[in-house]
């Protein structure tokens, strides 16, 4: 948690221990220090974090520290533990929200998590695929080797959302796991897989391209509808989007691909409202100072957001919205629906652990997710994981 202070006081970030005073901006106060987590050094979210990290420094006095993590727990586990208040994240912010995949474990369950400001740009979110693999369809993915993380339900479910517009599942493809983004994609120029997933802006992708191997992004054509359908079934918070940036995609040569906000900039819903508003501000007021930092920081204007999304927004951050225009009442009934939402997952993982569940960790997430099927059943909400 980071503390707001009225007096000098020592705060410890990473082992060290500073002397700090709060900066009054504006009417924006914001904490002295903060922790972002983020993917990988040099990926999108990365770069984008540090940009907004920047402007913060140069407008606010704030000290913003970004931590690389190789996958969604990793990025969360700090902000869980109270020693980070804010995530670049990708759509592991909804899986964290359901309570699914690695987030479905005894560790875990369903996680309050909450936006501030997410970007969705020139660029897409898809499958890059090793040019010299000969491959220009997704099908045409069958039996190639497709990366996998270990720990971030987000990439892996997110390959598998595209593979499945190509109507390709995981037996169809050689699943090739890697501990991080950063290694899965040092995997793609090394030539020990044919495909991962990523934003076309994505520092390693460009990597890619300039070497021997090449980069090709196959395309989703927004007229098939049926590979949508089957997109969404995998993926619901995809959307067809047209990409004019990135690795060899230029405004000249676009590529129908698809998309959904990232990075996602979230906290923890119980970060307090006056803290998130104060960030979420400080993102809106400050938002010329970053905007060219790095590819995709355009998308983080209060103008841009996407609205009514998967994940509901922090009401911290909605107040800021609603100051500059771009909050409406239609989104704040939507907000409260999805903030339901959790609080129907969160009483569905109290009770599940009262039940007695199994202590195999196979058996104790079959149980959960009949338990959750069950809660949002009765709640009358979409399960999203059938």
């Amino acid at each position: 948690m980071i503390h707001r202070l009225k007096t000098l006081a020592p705060i410890a970030v990473a082992g060290i221990s500073l002397l700090v005073s709060p900066v009054y901006s504006q009417d924006v106060k914001l904490p002295p220090t903060m922790v972002v987590t983020a993917y990988d050094t040099g990926t999108a979210g990365f770069n984008i974090a540090v940009g907004v990290g920047k402007m913060m420094k140069d407008k606010f006095g704030t000290d913003v520290r970004v931590l690389p993590a190789g996958n969604d727990v990793a990025r969360l586990a700090p902000l869980r533990a109270k020693r980070a208040s804010m995530s670049a994240m990708g759509s592991g912010t909804y899986f964290a929200q359901e309570g699914v995949f690695e987030f479905g474990t005894k560790e875990w369950g369903p996680q309050p998590l909450q936006l501030v400001l997410a970007t969705v740009d020139c660029n897409a979110a898809t499958l890059g695929v090793a040019k010299d693999t000969g491959v220009t369809e997704i099908k045409q993915l069958k039996g190639k080797r497709v990366g996998f993380v270990v720990g971030s339900p987000a990439l892996n479910q997110n390959a598998l959302a595209i593979l499945a517009f190509g109507d390709l599942k995981q037996s169809d493809v050689k699943v090739v796991e890697f501990s991080s983004y950063g290694a899965m994609w040092k995997g793609m120029i090394n030539n020990d897989v044919d495909a991962a997933f990523a934003t076309t802006i994505t520092g390693p992708a460009k990597e890619l391209e300039t070497s021997p191997r090449g980069i090709i992004w196959p395309p989703l054509p927004h007229n098939d509808k049926a590979g949508w359908e089957r997109v969404k079934k995998v993926g619901s918070f995809f959307f067809p989007h047209v990409a004019t940036c990135g690795a060899g995609i230029t405004k000249d040569k676009p590529i129908e691909l698809g998309n959904y906000p990232y990075p996602i900039f979230m906290v923890y819903g119980t970060l307090p409202t006056d803290e998130v508003y104060a960030i979420t501000k400080a993102m809106i007021t400050g938002y010329d100072a970053y905007k060219d930092s790095a590819p995709g920081a355009t998308g983080l204007a209060a103008d841009r957001q996407t609205k009514n999304w998967v994940v509901p927004v922090h009401p911290g951050a909605a107040r800021a919205l609603k100051e500059a225009g771009q909050w409406t009442d239609a989104q704040e009934a939507y907000n409260k629906e999805l903030l339901k939402r959790q609080q129907v997952l969160a009483t569905a993982w109290t009770d599940y652990g009262k039940s007695s569940p199994p202590s195999d960790e196979k058996a104790f997430l079959e149980g959960w997710m009949k338990a959750r099927a069950a809660a949002l059943a009765k709640a009358n909400m979409p399960n999203g994981f059938e």
